[in-house]
């Protein structure tokens, strides 16, 4: 007979309890949506600004060429001096099929949801393929500029013996190395992938003016974007601070910047290319005449 209220009282408790668990998660999931919300319209404002996209080539542009000056104020033993170090490991050396993964994703959605034609998304999305194939051909022209230009060597005690063996598949079936100039691919790929990741990324504050559909998936990816394209800046400045010679980087840099205007500064604004990011996606506005 005691021990009813007792029953009664515990399940009120566990009600009360289920009620402000309740409560709180839809609060917290206010919260989220309001920073999701908050977070993507102000960095779709900043990579919209035509000034702060010619300003982010001049920060490249200094990071590649000043940056090496800072390895003498840094700690040379930091995780990141290391080449095995996990963002070089995981991030840099598949740079671009994280940029593929996380860009293709956001082409896709801007564009079918701005068009909801699958040949025009098909069309935006080969800006990719054309990237693909510019990394793909830059690395094969890398290797050739170093075979071209190496020589077999012995490593020995006393220092390194010079063969006259003709290419590099003889010397290093020899066991020697092969030495020659090597621009640095890391350098030209992130530098490559900045410019492309701004260039695309900069459609979605004209996207949002439009009051086109974008609900918080889309506004999540344009943010894991915006997250990428900041690691890989970090990325290029400890590339060019830890990694490589100077002209290496210089020079890598310089063939990602050559490529980026060839593609997106130059080919893409003609009618027979892939078409410059966020071209026929927004109605243009009709002028008005008056007639008298």
């Amino acid at each position: 007979m005691e021990r009813g209220p007792v029953v009664g009282a515990g399940l009120g408790a566990g009600a009360r309890i289920r009620a402000l668990l309740g409560c709180l998660v839809k609060v917290l999931l206010w919260v989220a949506s309001a920073l999701l919300y908050f977070g993507s319209e102000q960095a779709a404002r900043l990579l919209g600004s035509p000034c702060l996209r010619r300003l982010y080539h001049a920060w490249l542009a200094a990071v590649v060429i000043f940056g090496p000056l800072l390895q003498f104020h840094v700690n040379p033993r930091t995780i990141f001096a290391s080449h095995g170090n996990f963002f070089n490991i995981k991030f840099v050396n598949s740079a671009w099929g994280w940029t593929c993964t996380f860009l293709g994703g956001f082409v896709l959605l801007v564009v079918f949801l701005a068009t909801r034609r699958v040949a025009v998304t098909a069309r935006h999305l080969s800006r990719l393929v054309v990237g693909a194939a510019v990394w793909r051909g830059a690395g094969r022209a890398f290797l050739l500029i170093e075979d071209l230009t190496g020589s077999c060597f012995e490593p020995l005690p006393q220092g390194l013996l010079l063969h006259e063996l003709p290419d590099r598949r003889s010397c290093l079936a020899a066991g020697h190395q092969w030495r020659g100039y090597t621009v640095s691919s890391h350098t030209f790929l992130l530098t490559f992938c900045c410019l492309l990741m701004a260039e695309e990324a900069a459609v979605f504050a004209k996207y949002l003016a439009h009051g086109l559909p974008a609900g918080a998936p889309l506004r999540l990816v344009f943010l894991l974007n915006v997250l990428l394209l900041g690691l890989w800046n970090f990325l290029l400045l400890c590339t060019v601070i830890y990694f490589h010679q100077y002209t290496h980087k210089v020079v890598g840099a310089a063939v990602g910047t050559f490529a980026w205007y060839l593609t997106y500064g130059s080919w893409y604004h003609q009618p027979w290319s892939p078409g410059s990011p966020g071209h026929g996606l927004f109605p243009r506005p009709h002028s008005s005449h008056k007639h008298n």
